[in-house]
């Protein structure tokens, strides 16, 4: 994943976004923990504040994909938006989604190029987010359907739905992401 252009050797990562991989599923925790710690992330009950570098964060994720599967990527992505502090004005899924940029960037520190979030507006319910970060195309889509489910849109969606454009995809070496959003 890091080798996809991304420079980031010297950033680090809020651990509040670590804790909601271990709050997924308890069944798992034992497993996500023994991945995160082989990589140097020791969470404890007292770390909420605490910075990781973030390389290790992506060979974790990576490591999970491999031993416990994608879907549990997707489940993860979907779990940081319980835990992320919102501006007050926010309260609706079409709101966040010009913000998630500046989100992703408070949530981490340090130089380096961590790339982002780049969303574009199209007809109504709908929009376009080019995703250039390190993290699994699976776990961004889950941080969608999190964020979804957390701020319910203002038409009667139930569900999001993200369709993958053929531009390529990050799992795939490609430097980037482009997802097509309707609700």
């Amino acid at each position: 994943m890091m080798g996809r252009g991304i420079r980031a050797s010297a950033v680090e990562v809020l651990s509040l976004n670590i804790q909601s991989l271990l709050g997924t599923y308890n069944v798992l925790n034992g497993e996500v923990q023994r991945i995160l710690a082989s990589h140097g992330i020791e969470l404890e009950s007292d770390s909420s504040r605490r910075w990781y570098p973030l390389e290790a964060i992506i060979r974790s994720l990576e490591d999970i994909r491999e031993r416990i599967g994608t879907h549990t990527l997707r489940a993860f992505g979907s779990q940081v938006p319980r835990m992320a502090i919102l501006p007050p004005q926010v309260d609706t899924f079409e709101q966040i989604l010009p913000l998630l940029d500046d989100a992703y960037r408070r949530n981490h520190r340090g130089e380096g190029d961590i790339g982002g979030y780049h969303y574009q507006p199209l007809k109504k319910n709908s929009g376009r987010l080019r995703s250039d970060n390190p993290y699994p195309c699976e776990f961004d889509q889950g941080l969608l359907d999190g964020f979804h489910a957390r701020l319910p849109p203002r038409s009667s969606a139930f569900q999001l739905r993200i369709v993958h454009a053929p531009e390529g995809c990050r799992s795939r070496g490609a430097e980037a992401c482009t997802y097509v959003l309707t609700w």
